[in-house]
């Protein structure tokens, strides 16, 4: 009885002050003695903002082994692991930037980025502003570019579910079972991770939602001295900023999702993965038929047929006898998955198919294997992944019945094979989490949030058009870009003026068109001419001499 009339008097004392506007005052004066008492996160977050407004962010050079060279500054700020109790434990939030380039009369304060996962990190992006990125070199002038690793993320009070090493070595199973007992085997690995999670980062667990890390980002933005909020997401990145905007609709200034997530609660986050599986497919065969026509540099059939055929025959070999040991049919998906999300990975990604078909076993196994001398890449790896599991297990409840889960991915596996169980065994964790899984927050436009400007491209495998269709439907006033018969994953950071100048008119003007825009495609791939490419093909083993730089280039699926 003493507890609870002391959390009444508490709460209405707090509330009072905060509507008073009394919590500018020093911290101490307004902390309970009780600092495990519980409050609404509402308040709870308000509490934490106004606590990082007065602190703001100490900005020095980053630390050495962080990989991010002057003038880009690094710093930290505070935030409740449980917004319920904004007085008990705090984590600490890594953040960097790099200072708008143009005058003061031109700056318009901090755009915050988020790329995706959930699970990655956002802190390269200040070199988009200190490279001079043609696409971004306007938008450095008005903006201080910040990066933020997510809670559980990086230099984020880092979760982890499992040893590093063990996570990346190889060669894992073949996940398209043969078997039910090839199926029971991935089920007891899937269980043993989840496991994993509760053993190692169990304290974590119920806090890494979306939401929290929503309001994490409204911390941060109150700790960058900032009114408002500028932001960018891309991928899972857009489901954080549709629920920033219906969580805080009145902060936000400018907002641009790209590559969308359809936020619907009944597709968060089981039916995503579904969803994304047929994508994929649609997506990989947009690829094999983009090799089959340049059948005369790749040699590796000129009908889309052929060439998944070859494709199943290296699966098959490498089933049989993994390539140098440690590449078998699972790293394979991991490698080739990438032309479906991007572009820019159809050209090496056939080239090195193709010197495998041509003899070169070699030059897949060096695209491939785990370097497993390379402990922090490894963990970083194991980091991401741990995260994009425990945020997607905890934002929402999933199926528990083994039967659902069979048959839903048994029916989609015959006619989308691609990624279907592959996607699967990845996501099958939270069928046994042992934590808390919450109600997905309903996305929508609350009274005060202004346009929010969409980008999409029409083939996405990661993020289907529907997704971009949904949210618009349901931010009010918001405007969709549409890249039309085009799928790459990301289309901010592609060349594509159509879209590109709207972007820049959005961010230094704020004005959008006044209805939703259909763009051409980017450019297509280009694949070398024959000569070119039979060079290529026995070059650059383990440098990487060629492969596409991706900025914060996902670990994971979204």
């Amino acid at each position: 009885m003493i507890r609870n009339a002391a959390l009444g008097s508490a709460a209405t004392l707090l509330t009072g002050a905060l509507a008073a506007g009394l919590l500018l005052a020093p911290p101490a004066a307004a902390a309970p003695a009780d600092r495990d008492i519980r409050l609404p996160e509402t308040l709870g977050v308000q509490i934490a903002a106004a606590r990082a407004a007065r602190s703001g962010i100490d900005w020095k050079d980053c630390p050495a082994d962080w990989g991010l060279a002057a003038p880009i500054q690094c710093g930290r700020v505070k935030v409740p692991l449980d917004y319920a109790k904004p007085y008990g434990r705090t984590i600490d939030i890594a953040v960097d930037r790099a200072v708008s380039t143009g005058t003061k009369e031109e700056r318009q304060g901090a755009l915050v980025y988020n790329p995706g996962g959930p699970g990655g990190s956002g802190m390269r992006f200040p070199r988009r502003s200190t490279s001079r990125s043609p696409l971004w070199v306007n938008t450095a002038k008005a903006y201080d570019f910040v990066g933020f690793d997510p809670r559980g993320v990086g230099h984020s009070a880092p979760i982890s579910c499992i040893d590093p090493q063990e996570f990346v070595k190889a060669p894992k199973a073949d996940p398209v079972p043969d078997t039910e007992a090839d199926k029971r085997a991935q089920r007891k690995l899937a269980a043993e991770y989840a496991d994993g999670c509760k053993e190692r980062s169990g304290e974590m667990l119920p806090h890494m939602t979306t939401p929290n890390t929503a309001r994490d980002l409204d911390v941060i933005r109150a700790a960058l001295g900032e009114k408002k909020l500028n932001y960018l997401g891309v991928s899972y990145g857009t489901y954080l900023g549709g629920v920033y905007a219906t969580l805080f609709p009145t902060h936000v200034r400018r907002m641009i999702v790209d590559s969308v997530v359809d936020p619907s609660r009944d597709n968060i986050w089981y039916e995503a993965n579904l969803g994304q599986d047929v994508a994929f497919q649609m997506r990989w065969n947009d690829w094999q038929d983009w090799v089959a026509k340049n059948d005369a540099v790749f040699h590796l059939g000129d009908t889309r047929a052929k060439v998944e055929a070859k494709w199943q025959e290296l699966r098959g070999k490498a089933k049989a006898d993994p390539l140098g040991g440690i590449v078998g049919p699972a790293e394979l998906i991991g490698f080739f998955q990438s032309a479906p999300y991007y572009d820019s990975s159809w050209v090496p990604v056939a080239q090195t198919f193709a010197a495998w078909a041509a003899g070169d076993e070699q030059a897949l196994i060096d695209a491939i294997a785990p370097d497993m001398s390379d402990t922090k890449a490894n963990a970083a790896a194991e980091n991401s992944n741990a995260v994009y599991t425990a945020v997607e297990c905890a934002d929402a409840k999933w199926p528990t019945s083994w039967t659902k889960w069979d048959r839903d991915n048994t029916r989609l596996h015959e006619k989308y094979p691609f990624l279907t169980w592959s996607n699967a065994w990845m996501n099958l964790p939270c069928a046994t989490w042992r934590s808390k899984q919450h109600t997905p927050v309903e996305v929508g436009a609350g009274r005060g949030l202004p346009p929010v400007l969409i980008v999409q491209s029409e083939r996405d495998a990661a993020t289907p058009y529907k997704g971009a269709v949904e949210l618009h439907r349901r931010l009010a006033g918001s405007r969709l870009i549409t890249e039309q018969n085009a799928g790459s994953h990301g289309v901010t950071s592609l060349t594509n003026p159509c879209v590109n100048t709207r972007v820049d008119t959005y961010l230094l003007t704020g004005k959008v068109d006044a209805k939703d825009v259909t763009c051409a495609p980017h450019a297509a791939p280009v694949a070398p001419a024959p000569a070119a490419a039979a060079g290529a093909l026995s070059l650059d083993h383990g440098t990487g001499a060629g492969w596409p730089q991706r900025e914060e280039l996902p670990a994971v699926r979204r």
